[in-house]
């Protein structure tokens, strides 16, 4: 399959999500708390097994990982990743800033991916060597000559361990206070490729919360490393950091202060 089938295809399951999570959108749905605490409610187990029914037709051979129902066929080196719902709380408290994220990734490393928002519309599609389209325009960061300057994002500081916590609030310390923004979620990777936010920092994501993202980001000039300055890939810890500038890595690393 070529990189432009693959596409296309990634553009497909995230229109069948999204026709999926609209009718659930501030409705009536259950919601339950997984093991792990976070929720989950029929709109993210519907767009997950729409999206599944698609791939088990038209890529047999590839791999699925997704948020809700795990992996299937894992030793295979193209891997679909699957994020119904990223940012469930936002969606259940009927805020259109949660987002579907969709992955290709090939021998561990993503190549495609997307981020897209069923309610209001927008969507970041990325692909390895391409650059970022939003809505089907090309879409790139935006500079940040230093980092007093930047707007810094994070999903919620209560999702930091304490030691963790600890990094975060150095690198904060950096930035003007009036410019670090909380929630958001994939929206804010979003935002970071449509040079609108500078920088996002977050720890604790799982595959199918980052896989996505790396092609986006990426694809429209700014950079996603773990909290080390490393690649992200399929056995990253989870420590995310997302640049806009990637000129200001040094100048990150340095605040954050971090050696795990």
């Amino acid at each position: 399959m070529s990189l432009s089938d693959d596409i296309a295809l990634a553009q497909r399951l995230a229109d069948a999500a999204g026709a999926a999570i609209r009718p659930w959108w501030r409705s009536s749905f259950s919601l339950e708390d997984k093991a792990d605490a976070s929720p989950v409610t029929q709109a993210d187990r519907e767009a997950e097994e729409v999206i599944r029914r698609i791939l088990d037709s038209e890529r047999p051979q590839d791999g699925i990982i997704g948020e809700e129902f795990g992996a299937s066929r894992p030793g295979a080196a193209r891997q679909w990743v699957i994020d119904p719902i990223d940012g469930t709380t936002s969606f259940i408290a009927g805020r259109p800033i949660f987002g579907t994220l969709i992955a290709l990734m090939q021998d561990g490393w993503p190549v495609v991916g997307i981020i897209d928002q069923p309610i209001s519309g927008e969507r970041w599609v990325g692909a390895m060597g391409q650059t970022t389209l939003f809505n089907g325009a090309p879409t790139t960061t935006r500079r940040c000559p230093d980092l007093t300057q930047a707007l810094l994002a994070t999903t919620s500081p209560h999702l930091f361990s304490e030691h963790e916590g600890e990094h975060f609030i150095n690198l904060a310390g950096k930035v003007a206070q009036r410019r670090i923004i909380y929630g958001g979620d994939c929206y804010n990777y979003g935002l970071l490729a449509s040079g609108h936010v500078d920088l996002v920092c977050e720890a604790g994501l799982k595959l199918h919360d980052l896989a996505a993202l790396v092609p986006v980001i990426e694809g429209a000039g700014g950079m996603m490393c773990d909290w080390n300055g490393e690649p992200l890939h399929a056995a990253s810890e989870g420590h995310v950091l997302a640049l806009g500038d990637p000129a200001r890595l040094e100048d990150v690393m340095e605040a954050l202060a971090c050696s795990h």
